[in-house]
């Protein structure tokens, strides 16, 4: 996640939030039609298809194995990006999606975006999901971003095991030099046209998601993207916040700049968990949701694997709810 020094500067300061009260019981008597809508409620949650941790886990360790063989990160223009690149298409084209490696210039280095799109559906109703795949220089990112993009990876390759064929037409994207300024995920949206851009119902973003001090937060820039997470969440009988602390700072700024709906999920970066979010989504009072933010520490060891599950479903619930 690219933040301005000025917004990291802030975390050693209390973080106003604002807490959205997810569902879980209902105090008084309900009625009948409240209590099945309920009901249905979480029958969707439990019916959304498992991404597995494990075949998440596996996309960090293949990450981590190529930043650690090409100078320690997967920064942009760097051998480590393209190997990542290579690792994501070859999945993505062993599983059936027709895959589209877009090219542009930052820093006087090529860098390059990975979009996959899933055959069928309706073309003028897009839904995308999609990560920044590079690192900073200063480490292999596992966390910022190996973790949203090893689980809209694992999303898209559940998509093609379940052989799902929504009524909308998925698309999945990966972006490159998001740290020096969300570059790539910008050149895509600039080069869309205004009809296809128009097209575009959803864009999901995900930008770490496993942070090893995690939080649950949600974009609130769309409501009803928002509204799918939030049901999700509350269907496992967790509260969900607003993000605040990376707002407008990751990718789907430019997607949300065009008039595109945009949505995401978020665990937290150097901002410092307070004793309130403590009580709800455990963890340690006053240190940051990720200590390893842009550092030589963001490995495989910088993870919680709760919350890179539980994150990881969301994506497919979101994705599934959406393309309808």
């Amino acid at each position: 996640m690219k933040l301005p020094v000025y917004g990291r500067a802030l975390a050693a300061g209390a973080v106003a939030v604002t807490t959205l009260v997810a569902g879980g019981t209902v105090v008084g008597a309900a009625s009948a039609s409240e209590r099945a809508a309920s009901a249905s409620e979480h029958a969707a949650v439990a019916a959304a298809p498992d991404v597995p941790l494990a075949n998440v886990k596996a996309h960090l360790t293949q990450l981590q194995a190529i930043a650690t063989a090409n100078g320690g990160n997967r920064a942009h223009g760097r051998p480590g990006y393209q190997a990542s690149l290579d690792y994501v298409k070859s999945k993505l084209d062993a599983a059936g999606f027709t895959t589209t490696v877009q090219r542009f210039t930052a820093s006087g280095r090529t860098g390059y975006n990975l979009i996959a799109d899933w055959p069928g559906g309706d073309a003028n109703q897009v839904v995308m999901a999609g990560s920044h795949l590079d690192s900073v220089s200063s480490g292999p990112g596992i966390n910022d971003n190996g973790s949203g993009s090893a689980a809209v990876l694992e999303t898209a390759l559940t998509v093609a095991r379940s052989g799902h064929q929504p009524t909308k037409h998925l698309r999945f994207a990966w972006w490159g030099a998001e740290e020096l300024g969300l570059v790539g995920s910008r050149y895509y949206v600039n080069s869309l046209s205004s009809a296809n851009r128009a097209k575009i119902s959803g864009y999901l973003n995900f930008d770490m998601i496993g942070s090893p001090n995690p939080g649950y937060f949600v974009y609130d820039d769309d409501p009803t993207i928002e509204r799918t997470f939030q049901d999700y969440f509350a269907g496992l009988g967790i509260s969900t916040e607003i993000e605040t602390e990376g707002d407008g700072r990751s990718d789907h700024a430019p997607f949300k700049n065009a008039g595109v709906p945009v949505g995401g999920l978020f665990s937290g970066a150097d901002y410092r968990k307070t004793s309130a979010q403590a009580a709800k989504w455990g963890g340690t009072v006053g240190q940051p949701f990720d200590r390893c933010y842009h550092s030589s520490c963001d490995t495989t060891a910088n993870i919680n694997d709760t919350a890179l599950n539980r994150n990881s479903d969301a994506i497919a619930y979101a994705m599934w709810e959406l393309s309808e």
